[in-house]
């Protein structure tokens, strides 16, 4: 017989919730949660495509946030 504590617990009514939001509103509930955090934040940054059954990701270019060294910064070649 299995007692409480070896039984799976119920899903609360926030685990059902977030299962049912799609990735797009996980992404978007992630980002505008901290304190601080504005609608811009959850602004997408990349631009994705496909190309003759080739996938292109590109960074928007109106990105807040990019990927490498910022401006200014020297690297080793």
């Amino acid at each position: 017989m299995s007692t409480p504590e070896n039984s799976a617990p119920e899903n609360s009514a926030d685990e059902n919730s977030a299962d049912a939001m799609t990735s797009a509103e996980k992404r978007h509930d992630q980002l505008t949660s901290a304190p601080d955090a504005t609608e811009a934040d959850a602004a997408p940054r990349i631009q994705v495509s496909e190309h003759d059954g080739n996938t292109r990701i590109d960074i928007d270019p109106d990105a807040p946030v990019r990927p490498g060294p910022g401006p200014g910064v020297e690297t080793d070649d």
